[in-house]
């Protein structure tokens, strides 16, 4: 299927710390001659999502509460790149930053698109493991609370709604898979 190319270079709508948004202007095949299209694109760094997992194999979790949705969410710790920032780097620095724990072990375990529909953040997701304790060292306005629980107790909270955050239910499933992928080697 070909790609679709903007007529005219992107116009920056908005640009902040986090992301920007860009207005994008498109011919359609199909509609020779007729208005463009037009759609707006956040480009995001990209991020990464921590499954923390300790010796006890219980999970380490973060509730955040998360403005956009006026919520307090239980998510896996996770945080932005930073530019040209590593992102096994930038998973053990948030680990660090949110959880107080730094971990040994850092395994990618995939990555995907958080929102393709209108953004381009690429999510990578890694496992942790060898978790040690270290300071907390959140980022001034972050209010964070630390959450640890069972996997089962993870899995029930995603089938009845109470974990409604899609990093966190996508990178317990890439999570899942490596272990069921690890257990016939």
């Amino acid at each position: 299927m070909p790609s679709m190319d903007p007529i005219s270079p992107p116009h920056i709508v908005h640009a902040g710390p986090v992301f920007r948004v860009e207005r994008l202007e498109f011919a359609l095949p199909e509609r020779p001659g007729g208005p463009p299209v037009v759609r707006h694109v956040v480009r995001h760094p990209g991020a990464v999502a921590v499954v923390a997992v300790l010796p006890d194999g219980r999970l380490v979790f973060v509730r955040n509460h998360r403005v956009a949705v006026n919520e307090w969410l239980l998510e896996l710790c996770a945080g932005k790149l930073e530019p040209g920032e590593d992102p096994a780097h930038a998973a053990a620095r948030e680990l660090e930053e949110e959880t107080g724990h730094a971990a040994d072990r850092m395994v990618p375990l995939g990555t995907f698109f958080t929102s393709p529909g209108f953004a381009d953040e690429l999510m990578h997701v890694f496992e942790a493991t060898g978790l040690r304790p270290v300071p907390q060292r959140l980022e001034p306005g972050e209010q964070i609370e630390v959450a640890v629980l069972e996997v089962s107790e993870v899995l029930d909270m995603i089938g009845d709604g109470r974990i409604r955050d899609g990093k966190t239910i996508a990178g317990i499933m890439l999570w899942l898979r490596r272990g069921e992928a690890g257990a016939g080697e």
